[in-house]
């Protein structure tokens, strides 16, 4: 076995070539500018509806600047009655549940701005028929990209959703009926 300042001497065995390290670097990227650009394209070859989304709360410029207000949620900053009754933690853990909510809507979301937003099922997340799902946000020059997929196996999602916060998602779900633990 090499040890670790043999692997990164010059002209070692041990270590990626500079151009398949360079491929590994740039397949994610290329990836994820597709996921980006996949929207765009799917707009200007398929039927798409569009509706009107208007702000419901207005944030302070300055609040977005403030790394301090990217941590809290000022939708819902306590959590509902019947979210864990009797856990003594239970405010802990709704803050927990999405600590950057404020960082998705409103700093790097348009959720405080009015936009219109333009695709297969702009008003919904997953298409309703299941499958493939794609939109842009668009509040005047800018164009925020979401697309998902959701069928009985998986559940994902990238970009801008239907309320103008930026998400991810990949859920995978079991098949068949449950195991019988016995």
């Amino acid at each position: 076995m090499k040890s670790a300042r043999e692997l990164f001497e010059p002209g070692s065995a041990g270590i990626l070539p500079a151009s398949k390290l360079l491929a590994l670097l740039l397949l994610p990227l290329s990836c994820l500018m597709v996921l980006l650009l996949l929207p765009f394209l799917l707009l200007s070859i398929y039927p798409s509806t569009e509706i009107h989304k208007e702000a419901k709360r207005t944030v302070a410029f300055s609040d977005k600047l403030n790394p301090q207000f990217w941590f809290e949620n000022v939708d819902d900053p306590l959590p509902p009655e019947n979210y864990l009754v009797d856990d003594p933690q239970r405010v802990e853990k709704w803050y927990w549940r999405n600590p950057f909510h404020n960082f998705t809507f409103y700093v790097i979301g348009i959720a405080d701005q009015s936009f219109d937003r333009q695709g297969l099922c702009p008003a919904d997340v997953f298409n309703p028929n299941g499958g493939w799902n794609w939109a842009v946000s668009k509040k005047d020059w800018l164009r925020l990209p979401f697309i998902s997929f959701e069928n009985d196996r998986i559940s994902t999602y990238f970009g801008w959703r239907n309320g103008g916060n930026f998400g991810i998602k990949l859920n995978i779900h079991q098949t068949g009926p449950p195991e019988d633990p016995h």
